[in-house]
């Protein structure tokens, strides 16, 4: 039973006001005290004629708001509160969890639609740093939020393999390659090589003409060029799939920009016949003064292709190929002015799906006291963060077994060591909204009492091992549907599924606004209600056996809301710890 709706039902059929007016409308209030629900009066000001607290006051005593499940109504100033039957909400609610376990919060909302998500879209030829970690987690997020809801996704790895850097690769390797070093590391290799370029191009230009030459070349399809282009590619693909299998990402598309080269004379020639290409400089561009905004250039003076032009041609072939309801480009917020002109300059060629493009932009990732730029060679791999969060992991995880005289092997610390390494990481980067930069910090993101993954994977894990605990003594939670549950009416009980109810509607609002960190929020949420009502309520102890199988239906219900909303943001949980 959904009660949020059935509070908008009964108001809308008692005031006469649409139900989707009113269910907009309804409010949790800040505070228990208010109720679970309310409802402010003041959209009935007009037509009631009175002021929104004499509305409230009035509705307060209609006795067409009794129900079974409602204990009482009230009304605070213009506001009417809605108190359920506290009772009869735990027992619907868990009775539901522990019907659907992790298929909770499952919807059909998007069932026969289809959402393009790119993201990730690392560089060739360059590390996979920190910086492509946001768009990989936020993508890899979106992408199981989407499929939760009903939708079919496909995942496209924008691949950056095109473009003037790979002429100046083309040119630097010639110069300054070493073959074994390419073979032994070759993003490390062709690092030093991109970075000895960038400095010895500020005393000879001749190199920047020479890597002008060379990415035409690479374009005219050149043997020599595009072999040594494709064997950058494919060297540096071996080495990005390391880092996607360590995270349990996947891509359904691996096309990257030079996929999209050949497809791009189509699209000069569908602009050109519409009026909208027009030289300006010696380049081709469409002007977009009339959606204020800059010209869009399609073609640069030397006739070779831009980022703009490619995605262009890109959106074309996803939907020719998907048919998209949604296609979604997980891109910094620096390239917001690039989507803008691109969606802009669909709009204005008549393509249909323009509308359904969306660029979801987050911020900057920083470490304190600390820029870093691939041009200098100053960066921070994601492959050293990783490593880095799991050996500081494994060292707390190792300190505390041993506290415990824990009976964890060495194979099983490092395994839970990775998986709550990992996890500590990527929540760091969807605890919060996506706009906002990131400042990494050790002592937030491995602290098991903060708003971590740590604290997430611990509370699943003590919560797992009340239940084992449980079953070695003979003691199964309560089954859905039973009476018992509505034992659970104390305040911390209360609270917890208060919060449990509420991740479906999480997981809903972080598609509808791209925003993982909605479900962050519950899932935080939950496991911090957890904890209170585990605090102060005893579990397996006292003489009540019908409370006892009641609260472990709680546990229960608890770890499977944690494991869901950790597998949507791509984090694993551990058995123990």
């Amino acid at each position: 039973m959904d009660f949020r709706k059935a509070v908008a039902t009964k108001v809308s059929e008692v005031t006469g006001l649409d139900l989707e007016t009113v269910n907009r409308l309804v409010e949790i209030p800040p505070q228990a005290d208010m109720g679970d629900y309310a409802f402010p009066c003041f959209a009935l000001a007009k037509t009631m004629h009175k002021a929104p607290n004499m509305i409230a006051s009035d509705l307060a005593s209609n006795e067409a708001f009794s129900a079974d499940w409602l204990s009482r109504v009230e009304a605070k100033g213009p506001y009417l509160n809605f108190f359920v039957d506290r009772g009869e909400y735990v027992r619907e609610v868990l009775s539901e969890v522990l019907k659907e376990g992790l298929t909770y919060g499952t919807s059909d909302e998007g069932a026969g639609k289809t959402v393009v998500v790119e993201f990730s879209s690392p560089n060739i030829a360059k590390p996979f740093h920190v910086g492509h970690a946001f768009t990989t987690i936020l993508g890899h997020s979106l992408s199981r939020i989407y499929e939760k809801l009903g939708y079919k996704v496909v995942r496209m790895n924008h691949l950056g393999d095109y473009g003037t850097q790979f002429g100046k690769l083309i040119t630097a390797f010639r110069l300054w390659g070493d073959e074994q070093a390419l073979e032994q590391n070759a993003i490390d290799e062709l690092l030093r090589i991109y970075v000895k370029f960038h400095e010895e191009e500020k005393k000879d230009p001749s190199l920047t003409t020479s890597a002008r030459e060379n990415f035409k070349k690479l374009e005219d399809g050149c043997e020599e060029e595009v072999a040594l282009w494709t064997r950058f590619r494919d060297l540096s693909l071996k080495e990005f799939q390391i880092l996607y299998d360590r995270m349990g990402v996947t891509f359904d598309n691996y096309n990257g920009e030079s996929y999209y080269s050949s497809k791009i004379p189509a699209i000069v020639d569908m602009l050109r016949d519409k009026g909208l290409l027009v030289e300006s400089e010696g380049a081709q561009v469409v002007m977009l003064e009339d959606k204020k905004l800059p010209p869009c250039i399609i073609l640069k003076s030397d006739g070779t292709t831009i980022y703009a032009s490619r995605d262009l041609a890109a959106a074309k072939y996803r939907y020719d190929e998907y048919h998209f309801d949604k296609n979604i480009y997980v891109v910094g917020l620096p390239q917001a002015l690039h989507f803008q002109q691109v969606f802009a300059v669909l709009e204005k060629a008549g393509m249909p799906f323009a509308k359904n493009c969306e660029h979801v932009g987050f911020g900057l990732v920083k470490f304190q006291n600390m820029k870093f730029s691939t041009r200098e060679g100053n960066i921070v791999t994601l492959e050293d963060l990783l490593n880095e969060s799991v050996a500081k992991t494994y060292e707390i995880i190792k300190t505390n077994a041993e506290t415990r005289n824990s009976d964890l092997s060495e194979e099983e610390l490092h395994n839970i060591a990775e998986k709550v390494g990992l996890g500590a990481v990527i929540y760091t980067y969807v605890k919060a909204g996506r706009e906002r930069d990131i400042v990494f910090s050790w002592d937030t993101m491995l602290d098991f009492e903060g708003d971590t993954a740590p604290y997430l994977i611990y509370t699943y894990a003590r919560t797992k091992s009340i239940l084992r605990k449980a079953l070695a003594s003979g003691i199964s939670p309560a089954e859905t549907g039973s009476a018992l549950l509505k034992k659970l009416s104390g305040d911390e009980e209360f609270a917890c599924v208060k919060m449990i109810a509420d991740l479906p509607d999480a997981i809903k609002k972080a598609a509808s606004s791209n925003e993982p960190f909605m479900i962050s929020r519950a899932v935080s949420g939950i496991a911090r209600a957890f904890n209170r009502f585990y605090n102060n309520c005893s579990i397996l102890s006292g003489d009540d056996e019908e409370l006892k199988v009641a609260r472990l239906a709680l546990c229960q219900s608890v770890c499977d809301c944690i494991e869901l909303g950790t597998y949507l943001l791509g984090i694993s949980v551990v058995d123990q710890m």
